[in-house]
């Protein structure tokens, strides 16, 4: 309203030339005004800020698993969603207007009937207290002061009782009435104001009070949620004044009646209803996900780690992490309940919640490096645990580390990257080596695990390994002394940049050091004495499954902003780093560990000949490992669809072994999480490698059978303890550390 109105008020002489600023005086108590002259109140009213910023005021993040339907958990400061007018049923529309100001849809920004009715009512109060504040001008307030780009400062100031706040609010409120239509300044008001019980907006208020979203609020519910906003936290009916809340309900119902949207009757039933409440509060954060899956906590972790490692949420950590608790995203990660089920199930069939051990599984999809599954023995929950135990709950992440958590040592599943490095150099996969055990290799090194001063790694079962071998039977029967010959050969340097490219993150300091000065001599390397996750080294696996190409490890489908539009941020992110053959060679000899066939026939013995039981005729390619002195078991396994991997450890005490009698049933774990996985999937076959790379110049030997399709190998001579520790041997330990330990 932009016309002048002079009024005058009983006790005081007081002039406004403008409208506006009737309300702005009327709602302060007379003995602010008295002092105030027209010149002070009108002078600058034209050069007053009109231009009112909205920001989009906080929203809950939510949190879904693959399916786009399964609620993980939400992330917010202020408990709210925003929906549009047409998401909100009709009544609690009428309601909020009734509540709030009769008069929205007739008058202006400025309701000056209204204001001079309240001055009459309530002259004798000495203050004016009814209809001092339009639907408008409460939007305006609330805008203000939840404005995160004001200071706090600014931001109280917008409730302060003082003139020069109620002019100003008149102002942005004459200028939005001119850019805003009603119903969007009241599909903005109810998005924005505070309904007590922590519900910011009407959508959190629905749910909230009643369970249901607001469109399908009746009308006795509506003019409850309507009379809270005037006293929140003292009228909310769950901790609040029950009684409060329903006097402020018949005040709403009857003033629906006498705006006539509503009859007398309606108003008298609706009155009469009995307050059923259906109170909820959804979960926040990850220590809040449904009590049926807190293991899905540690996945959720995984996630808040990645986000937060996210420049396009903010320049900073903190600026990511308010993004994630007031940016109301919709994000659908990659977590497959049913994989992850499966990988519990088979985690606990290891190691029960009570156990000190623990078999932390990932399961990752080659092609986008979506996590699918992230499981362990443990509830993620900071309940406390018994006495001087660590387990059963915690909120480490002991499936993809981080956070002061630098993983377990895999074993010889880092033969893998010594394999690939040999045949990226040149070799074939027909290199041979006499292996004997112990090897006296070109390492220095001293103590017992030292033979004339260099370092001297044995193989676990000599009559099982020790012999003439290729990468296919050396691979096969995890023969240590043949990896070790081969990174003799190429140099460690080129299988720890190996490892680096498939995505093996150095956690451990130590392992770091010796990775970026001195990894020429980190000989024990292709055994796998550097700390890693279950979740790097399935996606290290992924990357030959996906023939060559590494994407990086990602928990998101699709990121939706608040606005509805969907962001690139969680997009796979792949590129190639190892030759399409190259990757198909190594996988020729990955056959052999799991009791499957290469293409060329060559495996004659494996280490985890059970999951190619598990697996039957759907072909499948893996790696067992065992740490110094059994400390820890693993298995990865791939199929062109999935790579999974579990590490049997003990997370608290490294020196704690598992022993090698774990080790068939941690391959086997991950086997049959991996055949839940491509439960409905096609069956794939893996590609097959040239000649070249399988044979060199020289070709297949004349002996040779022809190539053949995937089948299964017949085990060797000694089933699945060609990967299982023996009794220590002299020279067993090297120099005793990371550099020349023995991973077997």
């Amino acid at each position: 309203m932009t016309g002048r109105f002079l009024g005058k008020f009983t006790g005081v002489v007081f002039c406004v030339a403008l409208a506006g600023l009737v309300l702005a005086v009327a709602a302060l108590p007379f003995t602010l005004v008295g002092g105030l002259s027209v010149k002070t109140l009108t002078a600058d009213f034209d050069s007053l800020p009109s231009d009112l910023k909205i920001v989009p005021p906080p929203q809950t993040t939510s949190i879904y698993a693959r399916d786009g339907k399964t609620l993980i958990t939400t992330f917010y400061d202020q408990n709210r969603k925003n929906v549009s007018l047409s998401d909100v049923a009709p009544v609690m529309r009428q309601a909020m207007v009734a509540a709030e100001d009769t008069r929205f849809y007739q008058h202006g920004a400025i309701d000056v009937k209204s204001v001079l009715r309240a001055v009459v009512s309530d002259g004798s109060s000495g203050q004016i207290e009814q209809g001092a504040s339009t639907l408008t001008m409460q939007y305006v307030r609330n805008v203000l002061k939840t404005d995160p780009n004001l200071t706090a400062d600014k931001r109280a100031a917008a409730t302060a009782d003082t003139p020069s706040r109620k002019i100003q609010e008149v102002r942005y409120g004459v200028a939005l009435e001119k850019t805003e239509s009603k119903d969007q300044i009241l599909q903005g008001y109810l998005n924005i104001a505070y309904f007590g019980n922590g519900e910011y907006g009407i959508y959190a208020a629905s749910e909230g009070y009643f369970g249901v979203p607001p469109s399908q609020l009746t009308l006795p519910e509506a003019a409850l949620i309507a009379g809270l906003v005037q006293s929140p936290d003292t009228d909310n009916p769950v901790t609040g004044d029950k009684a409060a809340a329903l006097s402020r309900r018949t005040y709403v119902l009857n003033s629906m009646a006498g705006m006539h949207v509503i009859t007398q009757a309606q108003a008298q039933a609706a009155q009469a209803t009995p307050l059923t409440l259906h109170p909820s509060q959804p979960p926040n954060n990850c220590t809040a996900v449904p009590a049926a899956h807190n293991d899905w906590g540690f996945f959720c972790d995984y996630f808040r780690q990645w986000w937060d490692a996210q420049p396009a949420f903010g320049a900073t950590v903190q600026d990511r992490e308010r993004a994630l608790n007031e940016g109301g995203y919709t994000v659908v990660t990659s977590l497959d309940p049913n994989i992850q089920a499966s990988a519990l199930q088979q985690s606990l069939s290891v190691y029960g919640y009570d156990n000190e051990k623990a078999l932390p599984i990932a399961v990752v999809q080659p092609g986008t490096g979506q996590v699918l599954s992230m499981a362990v023995n443990r509830h993620y929950s900071l309940a406390s645990n018994p006495a001087g135990q660590e387990y059963p709950n915690t909120v480490s992440q002991l499936i993809a580390g981080g956070n002061g958590i630098n993983g377990y040592q895999a074993g010889s599943t880092f033969k893998l990257f010594t394999m690939l490095a040999a045949l990226q150099s040149g070799l074939p996969l027909s290199t041979s080596f006499n292996s004997p055990s112990p090897l006296v290799t070109r390492f220095p090194a001293s103590g017992p695990g030292s033979c004339g001063g260099f370092w001297c790694p044995v193989n676990d079962n000599p009559s099982f390994m020790n012999g003439v071998r290729t990468m296919w039977d050396g691979y096969g029967r995890s023969v240590n002394t043949y990896f070790v010959q081969l990174e003799e050969q190429i140099g460690p340097e080129k299988a720890v940049a190996m490892a680096q490219q498939l995505g093996i993150t150095f956690r451990a300091p130590s392992d770091a050091q010796l990775a970026t000065n001195d990894p020429s001599d980190w000989g024990s390397f292709t055994l796998g004495v550097a700390d890693t996750t279950p979740l790097d080294l399935a996606n290290a696996y992924a990357t030959v499954a996906n023939n060559g190409s590494y994407c990086k490890p990602t928990p998101v489908v699709s990121i939706t902003d608040s606005n509805g539009k969907k962001l690139t941020t969680g997009a796979p992110s792949c590129q190639q780093v190892i030759d399409p053959d190259i990757a198909h060679a190594a996988t020729d000899a990955a056959r052999c560990p799991v009791g499957q066939q290469s293409f060329f026939n060559m495996c004659n013995g494996g280490t985890a000949t059970n999951v190619g039981s598990i697996f039957g005729d759907r072909p499948v390619a893996g790696k067992t490992g065992s740490s110094d002195n059994n400390t820890t078991e693993t298995f990865v396994g791939f199929t062109p669809q999935l790579a999974a991997a579990g590490i049997a450890a003990d997370p608290t005490n490294a020196n704690d072994s598992v022993g090698s009698a774990v080790e068939s049933a941690v391959a086997a774990a991950v086997a049959h999480t991996m055949m839940t996985g491509l439960n409905g999937q096609p069956v794939k076959d893996f590609t097959p490698p040239p000649e070249s790379l399988a044979f060199g110049t020289a070709g297949p030997p004349a002996t040779n059978n022809p190539p053949a399709t995937s089948q299964k190998a017949t085990p060797g001579d000694a089933g699945d303890q060609g990967d299982q520790a023996t009794p220590p041997q002299p020279g067993r330990h090297g120099s005793g550390g990371r550099r020349g330990g023995l991973g077997q």
